[in-house]
C-alpha cells in the first residue's frame, strides 16, 4: 500500500490509441478552445465596458463567462499536452490542481444558476420592490459567496484524498477526477465518500431544489399574470432554464459514466459523456445569453461594427 505522497506522477488511462489522429484531434481541440476563449471574453469586455449592462442581470451572467474561462483553462491545456504525449502522464501536484479547478468550476456553476433564479424570481414576483432587494452591493456578496464556498470546500475535500494509501496510479479518465483516485484506494475510504455524498447534497441538490421551487413561484405569477408579465418571464428565463438543463445533463453524463461499468459503451462514447459538461456548457452559454438578451446583442453588434468602421478608415 502506497501514500498518495509517494507517487511522482499518475497516469491518465482514458485516452484511447491514436497514433497520427491525434494531430486532429489535438487541433479540434485547439479551436473549441479558442472559441471558448473569444466568445466568453467579448462578452465580459461587453459587459464590463458599458455601464448600461452593470445590472444584476447582466452581472450575474458575468460571473458564469468567468467561470466558463476558469473550467476551461483548468481542462483545455492539459488535454492538450495529454492528446500529443505517448505516456498520458501528469504529475500529482498538477493533477490535484486540476482536481481543485474543475471541482471548484462545477460548484460555483451550480451557485450562479441558482443566483440567477433567484434574481429572476425577485424580478417577476417583486418588480416593484426589485432594486431595493437586489442592490449592486448584495450582487457582489451573492457572487463573492459563490467563489469562496466553491473554493473553501475544495479545500476541507482534497486534504481527504491526498492522504488516502493507493493501491496504483492510473486513473481511468482523461483528466483528473476525485473520484477516481477514491477508488484507487486500498485503505478505508468511507469518510471520504459520506464527506462527498454530504457535500454533493449541499451543492447540487439544494441549490436545484431552490431553483424549482423559485420556478414553481415564476409560474404561479404567470399563470395569474397579464400577457407582459409571461412574456417577460419567457424572455428572461429562457436563457437560464437552457443553461441549467445543460450543464446538468453535463453532471449527470459524468457521474453515471464515472460511477458504473461502462466496459460495454465504445471508448468514443465514454469520452464524450465525460466532457459534456466541460465543453458544452462553455461553448453554449455564451451563445444563448448573447442572441436571448436583446441588450447584450445589441452592444457586440454595435461593437463588432464600431471596430470594423475603424478598420475600413485605416
Amino acid at each position: 500500500m502506497i501514500n498518495v505522497t509517494q507517487f511522482s506522477h499518475f497516469r491518465l488511462g482514458g485516452f484511447p490509441e491514436t497514433r497520427f489522429l491525434k494531430y486532429i484531434y489535438f487541433l479540434v481541440a485547439m479551436l473549441i478552445y479558442m472559441l471558448i476563449l473569444c466568445a466568453n471574453l467579448l462578452l465580459i469586455a461587453v459587459i464590463c465596458r458599458n455601464r448600461s449592462l452593470h445590472e444584476p442581470m447582466y452581472m450575474f451572467p458575468c460571473s458564469l463567462f468567468v467561470n466558463e474561462l476558469f473550467g476551461s483553462t483548468a481542462f483545455f491545456p492539459l488535454l492538450l499536452d495529454q492528446i500529443l504525449s505517448d505516456t498520458h502522464t501528469v504529475s500529482v501536484p498538477l493533477c490535484f490542481l486540476q482536481i481543485f479547478c474543475l471541482y471548484s468550476y462545477v460548484y460555483v456553476e451550480f451557485f450562479n444558476l441558482t443566483i440567477i433564479s433567484y434574481d429572476r424570481y425577485l424580478a417577476i414576483c417583486y418588480p416593484l420592490q426589485y432594486n431595493s432587494y437586489m442592490t449592486f452591493k448584495k450582487v457582489s456578496v451573492h457572487i463573492a459567496a459563490a467563489w469562496l464556498t466553491a473554493c473553501l470546500s475544495m479545500v476541507c475535500i482534497l486534504p481527504l484524498t491526498y492522504t488516502l494509501r493507493l493501491c496504483g496510479n492510473i486513473i481511468n479518465s482523461i483528466y483528473c477526477n476525485n473520484y477516481n483516485i477514491v477508488k484507487l484506494a486500498c485503505s478505508d475510504t468511507r469518510l471520504n465518500n459520506i464527506f462527498g455524498l454530504v457535500y454533493s447534497l449541499i451543492s447540487i441538490f439544494v441549490p436545484l431544489t431552490l431553483i424549482f421551487y423559485t420556478y414553481m413561484r415564476i409560474l404561479r405569477v404567470c399563470s395569474s399574470g397579464s400577457k407582459q408579465t409571461r412574456q417577460k418571464a419567457v424572455s428572461t428565463c429562457t436563457p437560464h432554464l437552457v443553461s441549467l438543463f445543460n450543464f446538468s445533463f453535463g453532471i449527470c453524463f459524468e457521474g453515471i459514466q464515472s460511477r458504473f461499468e461502462k466496459s460495454h459503451l465504445p471508448p468514443s462514447v465514454s469520452i464524450f459523456l465525460s466532457l459534456y459538461f466541460l465543453v458544452c456548457q462553455p461553448v453554449l452559454n455564451p451563445v444563448i445569453y448573447g442572441l436571448k438578451m436583446s441588450k447584450i446583442s445589441v452592444k457586440c453588434k454595435s461593437l463588432f461594427c464600431s471596430k470594423v468602421m475603424l478598420i475600413q478608415l485605416r
